[in-house]
């Protein structure tokens, strides 16, 4: 892969449910991480004492964090929104010359900051809440 472009790395929401995805308006930095967790299934017969994982047996899991500056009320009120009432819609990651994942995840965390001599922010942290999507771009 080539060298990409930041602020390429887009977070998309499904504002309505209709699987119509709008970018989170007024990110900066953006951030998406996967986990496996191991099964570890080494015993006294195992060659040369080495460990021995499971294939396939441990939880999968998939983070997304994203921060910056408000810019579009929209996007703004509907992450607010699934806070506060406790959903869990899909969202998109496009990451340039590699490709989408989508699937639901939940916002774990939103925090709101602001200095007296500059712009109000957040960050949002999001985990996976179901089977996630891969499509090459």
């Amino acid at each position: 892969m080539a060298v990409q472009n930041g602020k390429d790395l887009l977070i998309k929401l499904d504002m309505t449910g209709d699987g119509t995805f709008e970018t989170i308006a007024g990110l900066r930095a953006t951030r998406i991480s996967f986990n496996a967790e191991t099964v570890d299934v080494t015993s006294l017969e195992s060659q040369g004492g080495w460990r021995e994982l499971l294939a396939g047996a441990g939880v999968r899991t998939a983070s997304i964090s994203g921060s910056g500056v408000f810019r579009d009320a929209n996007t703004d009120e509907r992450a607010r929104q699934i806070f506060f009432d406790g959903e869990i819609p899909g969202f998109q990651v496009v990451i340039p010359d590699f490709g989408i994942v989508e699937g639901p995840f939940q916002i774990s965390a939103i925090e709101y900051a602001g200095r007296h001599d500059g712009e109000a922010t957040y960050e949002l942290t999001m985990a996976s809440a179901g089977a996630l999507s891969f499509v090459a771009l």
